[in-house]
């Protein structure tokens, strides 16, 4: 009887390693770059496209940070990558060295990695290197809490995180203002912004921290710009109003404010949104900030808050229909209507 041909109608619902990666390569790797590493694999047997940002919002890392784990591995030989004219991935090769079962890739596998949108292009790193952390002692601790300025700055951050700081994390806030030289005032900013994003992790600090050491921001407000043109919410919400360009400087201040100083969701924003896209063709900012506003004044805040004001909206309508039927009997309402100019009005609610 000959041999038999086996087929397989799935892909296969596992992802093989061998064991000579586990023994020689593991050991060493970091948290991110054993998750990248594993993924390009799982993401090539199945045959499946991914890109920078993707792993970025898989893993809860910075797209740095999985550039970085890349290039970890292209070090060790175990990959290989291309970059476009930007100087941005745009292909990763799994290289014939790579420690996977025989037989299970070809001599050369790639793995295709979509340039990232060009709205948030991957920069290449400064010419100078972002300085090693280095092992604080307890004197050096010490210092850095008897100086005033610091010892309020330790202060404000033990508030933003809600609990004392260990010996571990004041050495990262003094990596910060030390090596990275960031002022106090963008360290409270820095630390401000990653727990507004529910990140109390001092190493997701620090990593935000490098990453704007990188792209040399040195003041609040330059943190503010860079951390809104990077905010994927940022561009979720200008698709909701219509626009397809980058947020102008004003722009961006309305959505800080409705995010940030109102502390609204995105799912209530897209809602403002919707309503205005609906209402206003033109000064869309401006609609959608009245109508937050009206909501922020009014402690509206999540989707079942809108949905209790329309209920309640709802509810007074057929009281004003009926009024409004009964007037057209009224002896006193016998006046010719009026046209009304719906731009000039739409003009003066604006500038309230």
């Amino acid at each position: 009887m000959g041999k038999l041909t086996i087929y397989r109608e799935e892909s296969a619902a596992f992802t093989a390693v061998s064991n000579t990666f586990i023994d020689n390569y593991m050991a060493d790797a970091n948290d991110a770059q054993l998750k990248v590493y594993l993924y390009l694999l799982r993401a090539f047997q199945a045959n499946q496209d991914t890109s920078i940002s993707d792993m970025a919002d898989l893993f809860n890392h910075t797209e740095k940070d999985i550039v970085r784990a890349l290039k970890y591995w292209e070090k060790k030989s175990l990959l290989a990558l291309d970059y476009d004219t930007s100087k941005n991935v745009s292909a990763i090769h799994l290289l014939t060295s790579t420690p996977i079962s025989a037989g299970v890739l070809p001599e050369k596998a790639e793995v295709s990695a979509a340039p990232p949108e060009p709205s948030v292009p991957i920069q290449t790193p400064p010419s100078d290197p972002i300085p090693e952390k280095p092992s604080y002692s307890l004197d050096d601790l010490k210092a850095f809490r008897s100086n005033e300025e610091t010892e309020q700055l330790l202060f404000i951050v033990e508030q933003y995180i809600g609990k004392p700081l260990s010996a571990s994390e004041v050495r990262t806030v003094l990596f910060i203002y030390d090596k990275l030289g960031f002022s106090t005032d963008l360290i409270d900013y820095l630390v401000q912004y990653c727990v507004g994003k529910e990140k109390k992790s001092f190493r997701y600090i620090e990593k935000v921290a490098v990453e704007w050491a990188e792209h040399h921001i040195s003041t609040p407000e330059q943190a503010k710009a860079f951390a809104c043109k990077y905010d994927k919410n940022v561009y979720t919400i200008m698709k909701a109003l219509g626009k397809s360009a980058d947020p102008t400087p004003k722009e961006a201040a309305y959505i800080t404010r409705w995010t940030g100083e109102w502390g609204f969701s995105l799912s209530v924003i897209e809602i403002a949104c919707e309503r205005t896209v609906l209402a206003v063709d033109r000064h869309r900012f401006e609609y959608a900030d009245t109508i937050l506003a009206s909501w922020f004044k009014s402690h509206v805040h999540t989707v079942e808050d809108i949905q209790a004001i329309d209920a309640a909206y709802q509810k007074k309508k057929p009281t004003q229909n009926r009024n409004h039927s009964s007037s057209f009997n009224n002896q006193f309402n016998q006046f010719p209507q009026r046209d009304y100019d719906f731009d000039a009005l739409e003009k003066e609610l604006l500038s309230n």
